[in-house]
């Protein structure tokens, strides 16, 4: 299970509590990559480190290679499309958005790209373009009623998976 979608829509929140209601092992690519120190630089426009996506690939390679992982990242075209059954794309209102990465610190340049982002769709976009189109869904991810309504849905894919693939 993929979970892309801009900083602050909630990926993190849905894929530890889907994790934790499925029996799946969950993996936040960020803590990840800070935990083994996979990085290529540093951008300083962004005032981030920059991620070295092969190294990314070859540290998950065998859990992903066992199934049963939920994967948490903002970005999806360099993972292997063999990975992911299904892809949630998680999505949300501009100016709550902003509220969210503003407490987070986020402001001038970044917090501006960030919003630009999600106005026009580019994570979606490049969920569809990296993978089949029919495994590609969008969520919304705006309040506590919403992520309820995800976890249900997704937790009912997972069920059905199970099913017709055990």
């Amino acid at each position: 299970v993929w979970s892309p979608g801009t900083p602050g829509v909630g990926k993190t929140t849905l894929g530890k509590e889907l994790a934790s209601r499925a029996g799946l092992s969950y993996v936040n690519v960020g803590d990840l990559a800070k935990e083994g120190e996979l990085y290529e630089g540093f951008d300083e426009e962004y005032d981030c480190p920059i991620l070295d996506e092969d190294r990314v690939i070859d540290e998950l390679e065998d859990r992903m290679s066992q199934g049963g992982v939920i994967v948490d990242y903002h970005g999806c075209d360099f993972f292997p499309e063999r990975w992911f059954h299904i892809v949630f794309v998680l999505r949300t209102e501009n100016s709550c958005l902003y509220d969210r990465l503003e407490s987070r610190g986020y402001t001038g340049k970044k917090l501006q790209d960030n919003i630009q982002c999600e106005i026009f769709q580019t994570l979606y976009e490049e969920a569809v373009l990296s993978y089949k189109k029919e495994i590609v869904h969008q969520l919304p991810s705006n309040t506590p009623e919403d992520l309820e309504r995800n976890l249900d849905q997704i937790m009912q894919w997972i069920e059905q998976w199970m099913k017709d693939n055990n």
